[in-house]
């Protein structure tokens, strides 16, 4: 039977089912195929932080949504066009967010008596018109993946596992993804068990199958591939491009990469991606404790490494002494905290932005450190990359505040050149500093960074003490004496507010130059941002647009720009914390935004929010 194609410019699919059900996995291998086509994507998993909560429940639902185009998009979508549920949990948990006219791919066999009972319907919605505006696909996908896979040895419990490869070629077909890569994965994947290799790709084979003759599916959709500055891509998840920048930060100063760290959700992929590359010189050592982690981390780097540690918010928490220590002794210290929701152990597979006060100020006594935030998933390549390099150059820790929202999706990125990189070579100390030729001060300081020599132990001549005592100015002595501990706090503020002139300064998107209002923010708030400022735009708003990637010290010109427009919007995933300091700081009336739900925000949301501040003028 001939089928109508369809075109569209993009489309939004969230796949949604039972944390058994392996959403994650088939949304990552739709999107492999979606990034292989050449679309723009953008993806948001979503996932219980239960390991595993009560099958068929709401706790328990995972889903995995994934916005891809033939233009380039900045978000994961505001609501998904498609969604695929795999049960009655599923179905009822995402409903709401389903626009009216979307279209609805249930799995029929899952819609039981006992499944509808336990999240409280009373009637199989599939069946009593309260879809009806909605346009409604009931697919028996576990009983059809149980006949596509008669001929294999399974057990019916086994074969039903493959349901989610059969609902994945049927999407592959709807929207025509490629198929050759995913076949190629789950060869890889069971290279160990063959036959579960081949059920799984027969039950994927038999999804697109049925696609092509149901009746049931009438159209099948095409989004054209994005056009895309040339050059060689890859889809990255924000996890995984932080471990490559630090892997890239390593080559690059010619340090080897040490990672001390303590598992924790969400950065624990990180530790997991850097252990697979010891070929590069990475060595990662999974600690007992967050505290063992940071004191390994800081240890290597007085060993002369790039030392590294990663977190969340409950890890910064507990490496806070060990992060002052870093500060007093002067020592390079990359500090990830892929954020998430809290306090304590709060919801620990959800995103917020609530880390930034305590990354500046969470320590004892003045220990200020640099804070590098990116904006995407493939910027925390970058990021990474910035954060070393800062860190080595002014002999301090960094932190790296990442989130949720940032570490578990993904984009497509541009894999840069090594030439492109910054240069962050190493000068280690090799021969006595003092005036007599013979004497080694390290707390002598370079004239213009301020930093202090960073000296190998062992090195002749160059013996020295470090510790969380207050040190002699020069000679690093421990010392007491009242103004020498005035002179050398100082000196340490003066050194990060130095960084301000070692970096870019703010740069702001205000395309004719009269906009009156600027939208301003930090960290993975940037795509809903600059969604929304289109969508101003587009209606004829005038709106300028800025975003910081360094959060301390700020751009030089940070005073500057807010003080340039009549109204600055500033949306956080937090009660308002960057807002706080910049009002203090430069006497700015920033206007909050602030959502503290575990989600980023919706880039129809905030047009809303700048459409408002801008009809107040």
């Amino acid at each position: 039977m001939t089928k109508q194609v369809q075109q569209l410019d993009r489309v939004i699919i969230r796949f949604a089912g039972d944390s058994g059900d392996g959403m994650q996995l088939t949304g990552d291998r739709f999107t492999a195929g979606t990034a292989e086509f050449g679309n723009d994507l953008s993806t948001l998993p979503n996932f219980p932080a239960e390991i595993r909560a009560p099958a068929g429940t709401l706790p328990g639902v995972s889903s995995f949504q994934l916005h891809f185009a033939d233009h380039d998009i900045l978000t994961p979508g505001d609501a998904p066009n498609v969604l695929v549920a795999m049960n009655p949990a599923a179905l009822k948990a995402n409903l709401s967010d389903l626009p009216r006219g979307g279209d609805i791919i249930a799995n029929t066999d899952e819609f039981t008596k006992r499944n509808l009972q336990k999240v409280g319907y009373t009637a199989n919605p599939l069946e009593d018109d309260s879809l009806a505006e909605w346009r409604v696909h009931a697919v028996p996908l576990t009983s059809l993946t149980v006949k596509a896979l008669e001929g294999f040895d399974l057990s019916k419990k086994d074969a039903e596992r493959s349901k989610n490869m059969f609902a994945l070629g049927l999407l592959s077909w709807l929207y025509h993804r490629p198929t050759e890569a995913t076949i190629q994965f789950l060869e890889t994947k069971f290279a160990k068990k063959p036959d579960i290799a081949k059920a799984n790709i027969a039950a994927f084979q038999a999804g697109w199958n049925y696609g092509e003759t149901t009746e049931s599916f009438s159209v099948s959709y095409e989004v054209k591939p994005a056009k895309l500055a040339p050059g060689v891509y890859r889809n990255i998840s924000g996890n995984q491009a932080l471990a490559y920048g630090l892997i890239a930060a390593s080559v690059r100063s010619g340090l080897p990469l040490f990672l001390g760290s303590y598992p924790i959700t969400p950065a624990s992929d990180i530790l997991h991606e850097l252990s697979k590359h010891k070929r590069f010189g990475i060595r990662t050592f999974q600690a007992e404790d967050e505290i063992a982690g940071v004191g390994a981390a800081l240890g290597a780097a007085f060993g002369g490494a790039l030392g590294v540690t990663t977190t969340s918010g409950p890890g910064v928490a507990l490496k806070a002494e060990t992060v002052g220590l870093a500060v007093t002794t002067e020592l390079p210290l990359v500090v990830v905290d892929v954020q998430r929701a809290g306090p304590s152990t709060g919801m620990p597979t959800k995103t917020e932005q609530t880390d930034l006060l305590m990354a500046m100020y969470g320590r004892n006594g003045e220990s200020p450190v640099p804070i590098v935030a990116p904006a995407t998933p493939s910027d925390c390549f970058d990021a990474a990359v910035e954060a070393a390099r800062i860190a080595v150059k002014y002999r301090t820790p960094v932190m790296l505040l990442s989130d949720g929202y940032l570490a578990n999706g993904s984009e497509p990125w541009k894999v840069p050149s090594a030439a492109e990189l910054p240069d962050i070579s190493v000068d280690f100390a090799t021969a006595p500093n003092g005036e007599d030729g013979t004497t080694f001060l390290p707390f002598a300081r370079d004239p213009e960074t301020l930093a202090r020599p960073w000296a190998i132990p062992g090195t002749a001549g160059l013996e020295h003490r470090i510790g969380g005592i207050e040190k002699a100015d020069g000679t690093g002595n421990i010392s007491y004496d009242p103004n020498n501990h005035d002179k050398m706090v100082r000196l340490r503020q003066a050194k990060i507010d130095g960084i301000a002139a070692d970096i870019p300064a703010l740069e702001v998107d205000d395309p004719d130059g009269d906009a009156r209002v600027l939208v301003l923010g930090w960290g993975s708030t940037y795509g809903p941002i600059a969604a929304a400022v289109r969508r101003i735009r587009k209606s004829g708003g005038k709106v300028a647009q800025a975003h910081l990637r360094h959060l301390n010290p700020l751009p030089a010109n940070t005073g500057e720009v807010l003080r340039s427009y009549d109204k600055v919007l500033l949306p956080e995933i937090n009660l308002g914390q960057l807002a706080l300091l910049l009002r203090a700081r430069f006497l700015v009336d920033v206007i909050s935004y602030n959502r503290v739900r575990g989600l980023p925000f919706k880039a129809e949301e905030l047009a809303s929010v700048i459409q408002d501040v801008i009809d107040s003028e």
